[in-house]
C-alpha cells in the first residue's frame, strides 16, 4: 500500500476560534451519497456550531433516494438553494461516492459561480470543481467534507485548522517533506482532484482546458496499474503534455498480490517518470486520508521542489476575507 507519509508544515495556521467564525454561514448539501450515520451527522453539525458557524442543512435524510442523498432534481435544487442563500458563505458537500456528474447538465453553473459562495469537497465533488472551472472559470476548493472529516470521532485538528486557514485568506502556502522528487520551479493554474473523476470527464464540456498548469491527483482503492492506466489516458488525451508538473496526493487502500511480481506503486511511478513529458512529484497531503490540506482549484500557484521537500504557494482565490 502506498500512502502519503510526508511531514507537512502549513504556514500561519489560524486558530478555529468561535470569535473568528461567528458570522460564517455554512450550508450542507448532498450532491452525491447520503449520510450513513445520522448521529455522526448531528455531531458534525454541532462541531461546526461550536466553532461559531451558522449551519444551514439542505440535506434531508428522509428524502434520500437509492444510494443518493435525494433524487437528481432534489440534489441539484440543494446546490441552487445554497447558492442563493444570503446567510451562507461556504457550501460544504455532505460526502462523495457517486452522483455529481448526473447533475452537471441541469446545474446553473453560472448561478453557482456568480453567487460568491466557497464550494468545498473532494472525491466525486471533483466533477463540480471541474465543471465550474471549465464553464465559468470560477475557483472552488478541494477540501474536507462532512462525512467523514467532520463526523469522525477522531477528527483531524490539522485538517480543520488547515481548512479554515485556506478559506480565510486569499493566499496560502503548503510545505511538505517528500523524498526523491525532481527539482522543479514552476507557476501556473492549480487544478485537478480525484483521478477517476478527471479521466471520466476527459473529452466532455466539463473538463477544463488548462495550459501550463499544475495538476494534482489522488484516488482510493485503485491498484497501481489502474492509476498508471488513467494517467496514460490523460497523456494520450493531450492533457499531461500541456502541464508544467503533476502532484500526486494519497493513493491507498488497494491490494497487491503475488501476480504483481514486483509491480507496485514505486515501479509504476518509475515507469511513468521515464515516459511522461512532465515532472511527477509525490507527497501532497491530500485525498481520502485523515490529515488533508485544502486546495484552491483554479487559483494561481507557484511550486518549488528539490529532492527533500516542496513548497506550494496559492494566491488570488476568493476567500472569507474578500
Amino acid at each position: 500500500m502506498h500512502e502519503t507519509t510526508s511531514n507537512i508544515l502549513v504556514t500561519d495556521l489560524m486558530p478555529t476560534t468561535a470569535g473568528r467564525l461567528a458570522h460564517v454561514g455554512v450550508a450542507i448539501v448532498s450532491p452525491g451519497g447520503y449520510a450513513p450515520d445520522e448521529a455522526a451527522l448531528a455531531r458534525a453539525i454541532a462541531r461546526l456550531q461550536a466553532h461559531g458557524c451558522h449551519v444551514r442543512n439542505y440535506y434531508d435524510a428522509a428524502l434520500k433516494h437509492q444510494r443518493f442523498g435525494g433524487t437528481d432534481d432534489a440534489r441539484a435544487a440543494q446546490l441552487h438553494a445554497a447558492a442563493q442563500d444570503a446567510d451562507v458563505q461556504i457550501v460544504l458537500a455532505l460526502r462523495g461516492g457517486y452522483g455529481m456528474t448526473r447533475l452537471l447538465p441541469s446545474l446553473d453553473l453560472a448561478l453557482l459561480a456568480s453567487s460568491g459562495k466557497l464550494f468545498v469537497g473532494h472525491s466525486d465533488v471533483t466533477a463540480l470543481h471541474m465543471g465550474l472551472l471549465a464553464r465559468t472559470g470560477a475557483v472552488s476548493f478541494a477540501g474536507p467534507m462532512i462525512c467523514d472529516d467532520f463526523t469522525r470521532e477522531d477528527v483531524s485538528d490539522f485538517t480543520l485548522r488547515h481548512f479554515w486557514q485556506c478559506l480565510s485568506r486569499p493566499t496560502h502556502t503548503i510545505m511538505a517533506e517528500a523524498k526523491d522528487n525532481p527539482a522543479v520551479s514552476v507557476s501556473g493554474t492549480l487544478w485537478g482532484g480525484n483521478l477517476t473523476m478527471l479521466t471520466h470527464l476527459a473529452g466532455t464540456p466539463y473538463m477544463p482546458q488548462i495550459d501550463g498548469g499544475i495538476l494534482f491527483v489522488e484516488d482510493i482503492n485503485e491498484h497501481p496499474y489502474r492509476v498508471e492506466r488513467m494517467l496514460l489516458q490523460l497523456l494520450h488525451a493531450g492533457v499531461l503534455a500541456r502541464q508544467k508538473a503533476v502532484l500526486l496526493g494519497d493513493f491507498s487502500s488497494y491490494r497487491l498480490s503475488d501476480y504483481d511480481n514486483g509491480y507496485d506503486f514505486s515501479a509504476m511511478l518509475a515507469y511513468l517518470r521515464a515516459r511522461l513529458p512532465v515532472p511527477i512529484l509525490t507527497g501532497l497531503p491530500f485525498g481520502h486520508m485523515r490529515d488533508k490540506v485544502t486546495l484552491a482549484v483554479g487559483c494561481q500557484a507557484e511550486l518549488a521542489s528539490d529532492a527533500n521537500a516542496f513548497q506550494l504557494c496559492m494566491t488570488g482565490y476568493p476567500s472569507l476575507a474578500s
